[in-house]
């Protein structure tokens, strides 16, 4: 059948049989375009109004692809991974959800995800089994150190994120503390990232040894135990060093897995860039927004 290119609307490839003036256009052109608006609309930035006139066509069938598009699922091949895992929240009150994500450090890909409410100890749960299933073994991980997620990692070498760890710092003794063993313990702190495990664990050491007596300063009140600490997110902040230094320098132990001190790749490299695009599509929906993290996340780095 002799045919010829036919196409009137841009962005849409038809063809024209010369025999029998008989127009069509492939199977899967549809999909592929669909594809194309919604590449357009979501990371291009493209209005309703001016996606109508790149593709001749009204506002309102640019919307019905918009909505009728679903983002392909890749299959990742399943292998050993060094990972970041994190979750991120999106959204206020009523439309609040959340996402957690595992990404391979060496090939830089979301090879886990999954929507959540709250960063709960299932959670993690079921993003190790996803893991597993799919043919992935964790050989070192970097958390940000929620409470009881630890125990989930305890056969591999677990890396303590030193960006929420600082904040951590920061949440319990301000930007600007004032008292002295404030102020010593947050330079401490600072010094995660550019000194070994052996000198933190001597500077750490030291300041304890100096202000013992201070953190554990009490004053009487009317409540069972009639006494609370003085200076008590002082003695927080210290013991949240205490109990994370474990894991505040496995990626000096582990070079050969070249494990991250920082979530950064997911943070920095992931949601953040993610967010600033959904804040272009404020007032979509739940469900758009979701599908709209999906395509982010199957698509970037292809």
């Amino acid at each position: 059948m002799d045919t010829k290119k036919h196409g009137k609307y841009r962005g849409i490839q038809r063809y024209k049989c010369l025999k029998c003036n008989k127009t069509f256009s492939s199977k899967r052109r549809p999909i592929k375009l669909q594809k194309t608006i919604f590449n357009d609309y979501f990371n291009h930035r493209y209005t309703l109004q001016e996606l109508s006139i790149k593709y001749n066509h009204s506002r309102e069938w640019i919307q019905s692809q918009i909505h009728s598009f679903k983002p392909d699922i890749y299959t990742r091949e399943g292998r050993d991974i060094t990972a970041v895992i994190d979750a991120t929240f999106f959204g206020k009150k009523v439309d609040k959800f959340g996402l957690i994500v595992v990404k391979d450090v060496k090939a830089k890909e979301a090879v886990a995800y999954n929507f959540i409410e709250t960063e709960t100890k299932e959670v993690y749960k079921d993003i190790l089994s996803q893991l597993e299933f799919n043919g992935f073994k964790l050989k070192a991980v970097t958390l940000d150190g929620k409470p009881g997620i630890m125990k989930f990692f305890e056969n591999i070498p677990v890396q303590m994120c030193h960006f929420h760890m600082k904040q951590i710092i920061t949440r319990k003794l301000t930007r600007n503390p004032k008292l002295d063993a404030s102020k010593k313990l947050k330079w401490i702190s600072s010094k995660l990232d550019l000194v070994s495990e052996c000198r933190f664990r001597y500077l750490l050491d030291a300041w304890h040894s100096r202000f013992e007596d201070f953190i554990d300063e009490k004053v009487q009140d009317e409540s069972k135990r009639g006494w609370h600490y003085k200076h008590r997110n002082v003695r927080s902040a210290y013991r949240s060093l205490k109990r994370f230094l474990p894991y505040l320098f496995t990626y000096q132990k582990y070079p050969e897995l070249n494990i991250p001190n920082t979530t950064n790749l997911l943070d920095g490299g992931c949601f953040s860039p993610l967010k600033d695009k959904l804040k272009v599509h404020r007032g979509t929906s739940k469900k758009m927004k979701m599908k709209m993290i999906v395509f982010f996340l199957e698509n970037k780095g292809k």
